[in-house]
């Protein structure tokens, strides 16, 4: 599952048109209604995974898997996971617990948090 990410075109208010892999400095919000047209998301999951090639970036199986063997610890939201009847054993291994808010900020108190 992990292998197969890809990027959502729909309704993904964080999707820009600013494409530099493309050479386009449009810098406006991607059309939702664009994203409905058949292979735009695998066009954007491509680009998206070109463009991390090209910055070396690991694909994301192999760097949830170098976080944990460094020693970070990976937790997934409890919430989430109730809201799409997901149980840890769906999750990928690197995964260590699945905490409720108020358990990861007692466990982070005074440590550096990263969201992915």
């Amino acid at each position: 599952m992990v292998k197969k990410l890809r990027v959502s075109t729909v309704g993904n208010p964080a999707l820009n048109m600013a494409m530099p892999m493309l050479k386009m400095p449009i810098t406006m919000p991607f059309p939702t209604l664009l994203g409905a047209v058949p292979g735009i998301s695998n066009f954007a999951s491509w680009l998206m995974k070109n463009e991390m090639e090209n910055l070396d970036i690991p694909p994301v199986d192999e760097f949830l898997e170098m976080i944990s063997d460094a020693g970070g610890n990976i937790y997934a939201c409890k919430l989430a996971m109730d809201m799409f009847k997901l149980q840890k054993d769906d999750l990928v291994d690197e995964v260590d617990e699945v905490l409720t808010v108020g358990q990861f900020y007692e466990k982070a108190a005074g440590g550096p948090i990263i969201f992915i």
